[in-house]
């Protein structure tokens, strides 16, 4: 790991010092969870964004393959 150098503002500071978790595992360990599920977030956002320019807003299935999920018998029918 790189240590880093970050400002925050103190009432902020405060706030997460004052929360159970970042008492008990710390702030790094906190912060680097935070940082960990915004780039996830932000990956899937960029993949959403793929997906619909790529495919467009409309997520139903083309009218060609339409029916074709009645076609089947599943587990327990």
């Amino acid at each position: 790991m790189k240590p880093v150098q970050i400002l925050i503002d103190e009432e902020l500071l405060a706030g997460l010092d004052e929360d159970e978790e970042v008492r008990r595992s710390g702030r790094s360990k906190v912060l680097r969870g935070l940082v960990s599920a915004y780039l996830e977030s932000r990956r899937e956002a960029r993949l959403d964004a793929q997906y619909r320019e790529g495919y467009g807003d409309d997520l139903r299935v083309s009218e060609e393959l339409e029916g074709w999920d009645e076609e089947g018998s599943w587990p327990g029918e």
